[in-house]
């Protein structure tokens, strides 16, 4: 699961994978329609989509002529399962935190 999670976050690293994602939240998309709003090539956009299929976040599939991207939530559900772990724990005050080392560190 760790390796299965250190590929999901790393597409998620880049804001371009991101709104590719977010775009594909309304509707599977013909890799063209994919890349249209973007200033970049067809093979850059490619390369993108490469990633995120290797993190199991979409999958593509051929349809004649036509190369369709589909969001796959099932590998985001489990990167989310695993971060609402971390809202268990109460917010850290920094400010306290601060304090509490300086008094520490000067005593």
């Amino acid at each position: 699961m760790t390796q299965a999670l250190d590929t999901i976050f790393a597409a998620l690293a880049d804001p371009t994978r991101r709104a590719i994602l977010a775009m594909l939240l309304e509707d599977d998309m013909a890799v063209t329609d994919v890349a249209e709003p973007f200033e970049m090539s067809l093979a850059a956009i490619s390369k993108h989509l490469g990633v995120l299929t290797a993190a199991g976040l979409i999958s593509q599939e051929k349809r004649g002529r036509v190369k369709w991207c589909k969001l796959e939530p099932d590998m985001l559900r489990e990167a989310s399962v695993w971060m609402q772990g971390f809202g268990q724990m109460d917010a850290i005050d920094l400010d306290a935190f601060e304090s509490f080392l300086a008094q520490e560190l000067n005593t």
